[in-house]
């Protein structure tokens, strides 16, 4: 058993929360009495995330979309109320962690996209008003486009959407997870062949055609799980309390 506090501190420092400017209120948003048995781990803070959670038998939340996003917390009505009342009255604290976990070096969803799709020369990649959120690499060697984006659909485990405007053989590739798909202008302008991301727009059709790059969308989702996977498993290792990545999957 741990304690809320030092367990906050813990997850503040390692993850780097102070670091970011961000829409989300990262760290501790809603407070239980004070101890924590078993941590859960999942992408988004919704009623379907808490009930699973709660089935786990876990009174931590850890999450990559939180509640508290700029003023949404303005009333506690409706939604807000459901979701608040029955982490309260389940003991459950929220914590949640959105920019810093994208842009986490060891930890966070972009590197760990990256490493898994054997990439090498991984450096920064995705300003995201003024801060780096990405990371961009190299294959080993050139491989057709089709067979990249298979890997990228093996990874994901859903459906890729591809706007299919660069080369016939890829090599160098920038991710950015989630909804960041204007970032396919940066990465036309520094020369990737391939900009991979989660959520498709309109936008990124125009600039992925004039650029003359493959832009793939694996969905917002299925591109931030990775983050909050490797949490559980530091938090376990770390911390030594029991913690569990819990899949409450959206096709989105």
């Amino acid at each position: 058993m741990a304690s809320i506090p030092s367990l906050v501190r813990a997850l503040d420092r390692a993850l780097g929360v102070a670091a970011f400017r961000d829409a989300s209120h990262n760290g501790l948003q809603v407070e239980n009495s004070g101890r924590v048995r078993k941590v859960a781990c999942c992408v988004d803070a919704t009623q379907a995330s808490f009930e699973a959670c709660r089935a786990r038998g876990a009174d931590l939340v850890v999450c990559h979309h939180g509640l508290s996003w700029g003023d949404s917390l303005k009333r506690i009505t409706g939604l807000n109320h459901r979701r608040i009342a029955y982490l309260l009255r389940h003991d459950m604290a929220l914590y949640a962690c959105h920019l810093p976990l994208d842009a986490h070096p060891r930890l966070g969803n972009n590197i760990l996209i990256c490493r898994a799709l054997g990439l090498r020369r991984i450096r920064p990649f995705g300003d995201y008003h003024g801060v780096t959120i990405g990371f961009g690499g190299a294959l080993p060697r050139p491989v057709p486009a089709a067979r990249f984006k298979a890997a990228v659909a093996r990874l994901t485990g859903g459906a890729v959407r591809s706007m299919d405007f660069g080369p016939p053989a890829v090599r160098t590739v920038a991710v950015v997870s989630g909804g960041a798909a204007d970032l396919a202008a940066e990465a036309g302008e520094k020369g990737y062949d391939v900009f991979l991301s989660g959520e498709a727009k309109l936008s990124a059709w125009h600039l992925a055609r004039e650029h003359g790059i493959h832009a793939l969308f694996a969905g917002h989702y299925a591109t931030e799980v990775f983050g909050v996977r490797a949490v559980a498993g530091w938090i376990r290792r770390r911390l030594g309390v029991p913690a569990e990545f819990v899949d409450v999957r959206s096709p989105f």
